[in-house]
């Protein structure tokens, strides 16, 4: 017996140090949690296979670690399914249902619809079977009368003009899941939500204000007044533009700085330097505007606010 625990004890001296370790769990409020955290998201960052806000940006890539270890959740899945919208993070909805199917409360989401194609009344609920109770819980209906009243289908681009049907099983399934099961979504929305609102902002003096690149409905972009040519016609890149070059020059000809900055990061220096000189014209012909008075027109849209 005594030759045993020599035999082991001797094992344990010359085992590598590594093993004496204590497990490290990743996290962000423990200094081997973090550092453990930091060089994973390094490896991630530096692969081609992440999205290109996640190349090269470490603490875009250490946020959606944490996230998907919250989640049980593959970090690349997390990666490939989480948006910057106005600069809000938002699911893809697709992801969003398929955390509701798989973490085993309830039954798959099922979807019933109501009404006529086109008419105000026509709609979708999402439903699911609670397996603790077998109870079925029903969502909302979404229907032409709501989307209309909230004018998702106004703006330019909107995905309810040219896919209707699935943008009504994305919305209700949003709503399903807010409401039965918020805690999977960790409290966002999903991308086509965030596209979808017009945000006002109270400020000190109880007055509410939006941004103006925002505000996309069809009546107020036809009459908004045309930017000068130094915005519309920019000195463009000669190689072939990165994936989100697009859309930070659209933001950036508009006046959505914020957006427009957080996808030039992801963009060539060219391609960066393009989106500035945008945004300092535009910058220019609003102070021109202010000095000269304020534009004519009116200019009407619906803004949503909560107190």
């Amino acid at each position: 017996m005594e030759a045993v625990q020599l035999n082991q004890l001797r094992a344990q001296a010359q085992a590598p140090a590594e093993v004496k370790m204590p497990a490290v769990t990743m996290g962000f409020f423990d200094l081997q949690g973090f550092e453990l955290l930091q060089r994973v998201a390094k490896a991630f960052s530096s692969s081609d296979l992440v999205p290109k806000q996640y190349q090269g940006n470490l603490p875009n890539t250490m946020i959606a670690m944490d996230m998907a270890q919250r989640m049980r959740a593959n970090p690349l899945m997390i990666m490939q399914n989480l948006y910057i919208v106005h600069g809000t993070p938002g699911w893809s909805s697709k992801f969003l249902i398929a955390t509701v199917n798989l973490c085993g409360r309830f039954s798959s989401l099922r979807y019933e619809w109501k009404g006529e194609p086109g008419k105000p009344d026509f709609g979708c609920r999402a439903w699911a079977i609670e397996r603790e109770t077998g109870e079925r819980l029903d969502g909302i209906w979404v229907t032409w009368a709501m989307v209309r009243a909230e004018g998702w289908d106004a703006k330019n681009g909107s995905k309810w003009k040219t896919m209707p049907d699935q943008m009504f099983i994305y919305r209700s399934a949003a709503f399903w899941q807010r409401g039965y099961a918020p805690e999977l979504a960790m409290g966002m929305q999903t991308a086509e939500e965030l596209e979808d609102a017009i945000d006002a902002v109270k400020g000190a003096d109880g007055s509410y204000s939006v941004d103006l690149s925002k505000l996309k409905t069809g009546a107020a972009h036809q009459q908004e007044p045309q930017q000068p040519e130094t915005i519309q016609q920019e000195a463009l890149p000669e190689h072939s533009p990165s994936e989100f070059f697009g859309d930070a020059l659209q933001a950036a000809r508009v006046g959505d700085a914020d957006t427009a900055l957080d996808l030039a990061r992801s963009c060539s220096a060219d391609e960066r330097q393009v989106v500035d000189q945008t945004l300092a014209a535009f910058q220019s012909h609003q102070q021109n505007a202010t000095a000269n008075g304020p534009a004519t027109g009116a200019r009407r849209s619906r803004i949503q606010s909560m107190e």
